[in-house]
């Protein structure tokens, strides 16, 4: 998923120092990472004389079939330059977009299964009723009939990407860490509170659509009610945990780009700002009625040590441009940040937002 790619956050260069990867290009070696695996696997297509499968990327990043040809050519053409090159040419990396909410499986989902349908199964997938995958039709050795099975085939996957990303996955991390200070912990409960329902809206129209292209067949004011509509579902038992952790992978692949947009265009990033702010005030690992939180990041540590000096130095969080590169040197952005993170100190995540939801 979006954390596997292993690429630096700001560059989008590919981390060649890691020792796993290290591992795997010494001489001789047997593969253990994704890169070191596939690659030999094409590598030994092409000793064979046989056409190179496609390799479909189904996760959350922005152009991520491009993405995977980046870092897969990277990782061959350090093991030999010629088979990089040859990975680029001949290779199809077709980007998409997947979209259905499917929470982590519990206990109670495993138990439910058993007794509505007589089935043990360790590890059922519980999803909720909508779906929607975008994918671009790019597969030279041929492909399953993914079409017979409602999935959209298009020549260009970005303006759907851009929606689902800008959209759906941005908005869950406006909902989440002013969620969970707030005490909720459920998406569903945290969805139900007026406030957080008009903020995410605003966010999404004000904010997000302004930086999305048109999307064919697709009626975007139809998605976006949709969206509060999915957040909402009781069923689905989706928790603020899971929209909470690897933040560190979320945030600057979903939500900054549509802050350097809007700043870009000279238009309004208060929300943005605000959510960002709110993962910040998340990060010092205790809510707003004195619980800790677990903080689920594989960066937690350093995140926390950030964030935990922010009472002192407000722009701590944000300075760290590993995460969020120059832009807390953008006095717009930052000013909106600060104010967001001092009523978040002041007066909770709840204030904080119905201060931010606009009057329409």
């Amino acid at each position: 998923t979006e954390g596997g790619y292993n690429f630096d956050q700001v560059t989008g260069e590919f981390d060649s120092s890691a020792p796993d990867v290290q591992a795997d290009l010494a001489a001789g070696a047997a593969p253990s990472t994704v890169f070191g695996l596939v690659v030999e696997a094409i590598a030994r297509r092409r000793e064979r004389g046989i056409e190179p499968f496609t390799v479909m990327s189904c996760d959350n990043i922005q152009g991520n079939g491009d993405k995977a040809r980046a870092v897969f050519s990277t990782f061959a053409a350090l093991r030999d330059p010629d088979l990089g090159r040859w990975v680029l040419e001949n290779v199809a990396f077709p980007n998409s977009m997947v979209d259905r909410i499917t929470p982590v499986t519990t206990d109670e989902d495993r138990q439910l299964v058993a007794d509505e349908f007589g089935i043990i199964d360790v590890w059922p997938v519980v999803a909720e009723p909508f779906f929607q995958w975008a994918l671009e039709d790019r597969f030279p050795a041929g492909r399953p009939p993914y079409d017979e099975a409602g999935v959209q085939l298009v020549d260009d996957v970005e303006p759907y990407e851009l929606m689902k990303l800008r959209l759906l996955n941005a908005s869950h991390q406006g909902l989440a860490y002013f969620g969970y200070l707030a005490g909720y912990r459920y998406a569903h409960e945290a969805t139900d509170d007026p406030a957080i329902a008009a903020f995410l809206r605003d966010y999404m129209d004000l904010e997000a659509t302004p930086t999305l292209h048109p999307v064919p067949g697709v009626d975007l004011d139809v998605y976006k009610t949709t969206l509060i509509e999915r957040f909402a579902n009781p069923a689905i038992r989706d928790t603020l945990a899971r929209l909470c952790a690897e933040s560190s992978d979320r945030i600057p692949k979903w939500l900054l780009p549509v802050v350097r947009e809007r700043l870009a265009a000279g238009g309004d990033v208060r929300r943005s700002a605000a959510i960002v702010a709110s993962w910040a005030r998340y990060a010092e690992g205790i809510d707003e009625a004195g619980e800790p939180i677990h903080i689920v990041d594989r960066y937690a540590d350093e995140l926390t040590a950030l964030a935990q000096t922010q009472r002192d130095n407000p722009v701590a969080f944000i300075g760290n441009p590993a995460f969020f590169g120059d832009l807390a040197d953008d006095e717009r952005f930052r000013t909106a940040y600060l104010e967001a993170l001092a009523s978040l100190f002041e007066h909770g995540a709840l204030a904080t937002v119905r201060g931010l939801v606009s009057e329409r």
